[in-house]
Formats: C-alpha cells, sequence, structure tokens
C-alpha cells in the first residue's frame, strides 16, 4: 500500500526483455535507504517487486500484464520514472490509500499555466471515469492528486511547483500517456451497494478495437 507522496524521480538504467516479460534496472537513491529484497515500490503507479539490491539501483521484474496495462510498455532507457516505498502504519498518511494497481492508461489532453500552477486534462475510459468526482483523488503516474473537474471523457488537475519539480509530472506533453489508478474507497462503496441490489452491476464491457487500444493491447 502506498499514499502517492513522490519519494524520489529515479530513472531506467537497463531493460532486459523477454517472451514472458522483462526486467528493468531502475536508477535511484533516496529509496535504498532501507529497501530490501522482496519489498514493494511503487513505479510511475504500478507496484513491482525489488529483487535485487545495487549501489545505485535496483531491479525489478515486470509480467507481461503489466508492460499491457500500464506505461511500462512503452519506455525506454532513461525513462524518468516516480519512486515510492511502501508506507508504514505509524507515519502519516499525506495523500490517500493507493494499492499500486493500474486501472487503466489515460492520455494528457491539454496542459496550461494559471499563475504558479499547471492545469492537466486528461482523458481516461468510463471505467475509469465513473469513480471521478470534484474534489476526489486520483493516482497519476503513482502521484496523489485531486481532482478539480470532471468533463464526459475526461478530468482536470492542478499541478503546483513543487509536484512539477519532483515528480515526472512536470515534464509531461499533451499526447502523453499517464497510468492511472481510481480511488480505492468509491470501488469497494460501489461494489457493496452492486452486491445489496442498491446500485446494477456495469454492463459487459464491449471487446473491440478501441477497447484493445484503451488498455494498450494493440
Amino acid at each position: 500500500m502506498f499514499s502517492g507522496i513522490v519519494e524520489e524521480m529515479g530513472a531506467v538504467q537497463a531493460i532486459e526483455k523477454g517472451l514472458t516479460g522483462a526486467k528493468f534496472s531502475i536508477l535511484a537513491s533516496v529509496i535504498l535507504h532501507d529497501l530490501q529484497v522482496g519489498d514493494s515500490v511503487s513505479v510511475s503507479g504500478a507496484c513491482l517487486t525489488a529483487t535485487k539490491i545495487e549501489d545505485q539501483s535496483f531491479r525489478v521484474d515486470v509480467s507481461t500484464e503489466t508492460l499491457n496495462c500500464t506505461n511500462l510498455g512503452m519506455i525506454a532507457v532513461g525513462t524518468p520514472l516516480n519512486l515510492e516505498r511502501a508506507m508504514k502504519l505509524n507515519a502519516r498518511l499525506g495523500g490517500h490509500l493507493v494499492t499500486g494497481h493500474v486501472d487503466g492508461i489515460g492520455t494528457l489532453r491539454a496542459r496550461e499555466q494559471d499563475g504558479n500552477a499547471i492545469y492537466l486534462t486528461v482523458e481516461a475510459s468510463e471505467d475509469i471515469m465513473r469513480y471521478c468526482v470534484p474534489k476526489g483523488s486520483i493516482t497519476i503516474d503513482g502521484i496523489s492528486l485531486t481532482i478539480n473537474a470532471v468533463t464526459g471523457q475526461s478530468f482536470s488537475v492542478a499541478i503546483i511547483p513543487h509536484t512539477t519539480k519532483v515528480t515526472t509530472i512536470g515534464l509531461k506533453q499533451i499526447g502523453d500517456s499517464v497510468n492511472l489508478e481510481s480511488d480505492l474507497i468509491g470501488k469497494y462503496v460501489e461494489r457493496l451497494l452492486q452486491a445489496s441490489g442498491t446500485l446494477p452491476s456495469p454492463p459487459a464491457p464491449i471487446i473491440d478495437k478501441d477497447y484493445l487500444q484503451k488498455r494498450g493491447l494493440l
């Protein structure tokens, strides 16, 4: 479990791709302080397990499923990544409850400067948008953010200078993909209401070309 408060930006040092997934070597410094083999790390929003710790980097295995369902399948050597160790139960929860289980990939559709903040508009699929509410929480590439507005198939967030400086969000440009995780509490509330019959179950998705493209499977 994570909080969505990024501890540092790392970078991809090496990638080894195979038929059953990939292995990443990721440059880091802050999170290596007490990182152990087997620990969970949020890598731009995806929960991965550290398999080897080195002096200035750590390694992770990435499954084919994760490569397909996140933007990690699109990265290259040198790509910056947001890193966060699993949170401690005796620490302050500065963001919100984040599992590191990415729900899907969104696309940055607008970027506007307003005073000292940057407003980003992100397009997302319906199965993510239904959990988006104004002033609610959303995780973008592992960053806990507050939704400002929801319009049709997109939502907007405001990025303060500190977040722009210490995370990869300041590097994102229109058309870039981002990992999205919806608010965990909203998912449980929906499931409980469906089980009680108060809320109808969502219709089964239509598996077509558009469905596969939005999930990075084509």
